[in-house]
């Protein structure tokens, strides 16, 4: 795969470090991948956007699954999978998820991360949404990221890997045969290193999370712009299923103008038997699917928004009374809590939720190793697309998915590196160009972008909404480049514009997919064709950047991916968008 030549617009690096291997990203992928190549012997280096762990790791709530109780089995494990991925997840990605699991639960265990016990001693485990099994190992009752990313960032610390923390990631460095030779990144505040850099490295690990943020109303942090994607996009990799967003379906309501992050109220709440009620008390889900409130989260979320149509209304409610006082502020701390701190007592009065955006199952298309099209760059964890989670994610499986890939791609950086695949010595990067007339964004087109993409394509999406959505997409991109190129002027560097301009990279992508893929199947809804087809659509939507910044869009032969083969085209002829 050529490069695009595109980079950011951005000063050239004042400063540069070297490495065998730079991980971009603090959350349970990111960690554990810098873990393991630091335990072969690779020198590593972790950067990172905020602090450590800072990610979208630590707002986990609800859990790992892994085939860790009696009776469970992987077998039962990836049927589940397979059923939530609606027809599109890699079968064979799947069952490395699965069988390699429950060992890497045991290993981030030994690492230090402390799992709920039950009264026998062993792992307390829950259900959620799609899973036949109590499987959901937690922490902390529903603070199971903030304890992983506890345990993971206080191992890296007693290891003393390097780690360059406030640190945007801008592009990928290639050589002068195009291979991987590191990262630029501009470190923002005080430190060791400040403004931007380089990390020279022949392998490039992307764990940078998820997009969230490209929507209004998100459980993502603030971080989550899909700088990773961009990145990748503009490297020349493949990007694939980025159309299947998953809108979580129990999020604090805060009204109807709320923007931004918004608190997640955790599957493992239905899990322990809440129930979603309309405002007259009456129980929707109830045969919509066998498992009611515990079907499948693009399911759940579809019923919810429309109970929320047939009543006018812009949230439904999550009841659990039930529980009582004590349960949840022994299971469900953190929730309790949030909702207290907006004035919601879940003991005693029903939660408002409304579906809001959570999980990108979609991203850099990798194999079986992590690798992506792009050779020397790997992928793991939301930003990645392994070909496990296929249209709908599984709940508590992205966890899952960024312990075991991390740990494959550490395994074949290793051995790459002992057999000589990778160079011997830090490859020279290709010269920082003087004019990447790349046009950055005002900080302002942010929330522009945010408010296209929830209104275009949010949970509901047509081929109206898509094209409305690209049309003013396009707009933003147009005007951006028409002030470069009449009058050479662009938006200032610096953390605002880079994102607003990485979230619409991502957006145009999205949007494009969306468009292309004409069936509704998982977390992809669009009311214009209403059915899942699978003689025409059971397929992968792939696309790539071109060096004029135009998309090629293709989806591909079959339901497998095609080999991330260094170098090879599309079997169809792409559509230039």
């Amino acid at each position: 795969m050529t490069s695009t030549g595109i980079r950011l617009h951005a000063p050239a690096p004042g400063w540069a470090v070297a490495a065998d291997v730079v991980v971009v990203g603090s959350g349970v992928a990111g960690l554990t991948a810098a873990l393991r190549c630091e335990a072969a012997g690779l020198r590593t280096v972790v950067v990172t956007k905020a602090r450590l762990d800072d990610g979208s790791t630590r707002w986990a709530q609800g859990g790992v699954a892994a085939a860790l109780g009696e009776g469970d089995t992987p077998e039962q494990h990836l049927d589940d999978t397979l059923v939530a991925g609606a027809g599109l997840c890699d079968e064979e990605a799947v069952r490395i998820l699965v069988t390699e699991g429950p060992d890497a639960v045991r290993r981030l265990i030994a690492t230090g991360a402390h799992f709920d016990e039950s009264a026998g001693g062993g792992l307390a485990l829950t259900r959620e949404g799609g899973h036949h099994r109590r499987r959901i190992a937690h922490a902390g009752g529903d603070a199971t990221g903030a304890e992983i990313s506890r345990a993971l960032v206080e191992a890296v610390r007693a290891r003393g890997i390097r780690t360059v923390e406030n640190a945007l990631v801008l592009d990928l460095l290639t050589d002068a045969d195009g291979r991987t030779a590191g990262v630029t990144l501009h470190v923002m505040g005080e430190g060791q290193h400040d403004g931007v850099g380089a990390v020279h490295a022949p392998a490039v690990v992307l764990a940078t999370g998820g997009m969230g943020q490209v929507f209004s109303a998100t459980t993502n942090p603030s971080v989550s712009t899909g700088d990773g994607v961009a990145l990748a996009l503009r490297a020349g990799a493949e990007v694939s299923d980025l159309e299947f967003v998953q809108f979580h379906p129990t999020v604090l309501f805060l009204g109807p103008d709320a923007e931004g992050q918004q608190p997640l109220v955790s599957e493992a709440v239905r899990g322990e038997g809440a129930h979603l009620v309309d405002a007259d008390g009456v129980r929707f889900m109830l045969g919509q699917h066998e498992l009611a409130e515990l079907a499948p989260r693009d399911i759940v979320a579809k019923g919810i928004t429309r109970r929320m149509q047939e009543r006018n209304a812009d949230h439904m409610y999550l009841d659990a009374r039930h529980f009582g006082r004590a349960m949840w502020e022994r299971r469900f701390p953190t929730i309790l809590a949030a909702c207290r701190a907006h004035g919601i007592d879940p003991v005693t009065e029903p939660v408002p939720v409304a579906p809001a955006a959570h999980y990108a199952s979609g991203g850099v298309r990798t194999d079986a190793h992590g690798r992506t099209t792009v050779p020397g760059l790997y992928a793991c964890g939301e930003v990645a697309c392994t070909g496990v989670h296929g249209a709908n994610r599984l709940a508590s499986n992205s966890l899952l998915e960024g312990l075991v890939y991390a740990e494959r791609i550490a395994a074949d950086i290793a051995a790459g590196h002992t057999a000589g695949a990778l160079p011997a010595r830090v490859p020279a990067p290709v010269p920082h160009p003087a004019n990447p007339e790349h046009p950055l964004l005002p900080p302002e087109a942010r929330l522009t972008i945010q408010r296209i993409m929830t209104e275009g394509a949010g949970v509901l999406r047509s081929a109206d909404s898509l094209t409305r959505a690209a049309d003013r997409l396009h707009r933003l991109h147009a005007e951006a480049r028409e002030a470069l190129h009449e009058n050479g002027k662009t938006s200032e560097p610096g953390v605002d514009t880079w994102e607003a301009t990485n979230l619409l990279c991502v957006a145009r992508v999205l949007v494009a997919a969306a468009a292309r893929r004409a069936e509704t199947r998982g977390c992809h809804w669009r009311e214009d064709h209403p059915d899942r087809d699978d003689t025409a659509w059971r397929r992968h939507v792939v696309v790539r950047l071109n060096p004029d910044r135009s998309l090629a869009v293709h989806t591909t032969d079959t339901p497998e991916f095609p080999p991330t083969v260094h170098g090879a085209q599309p079997t169809h002829r792409p559509q230039e968008q």
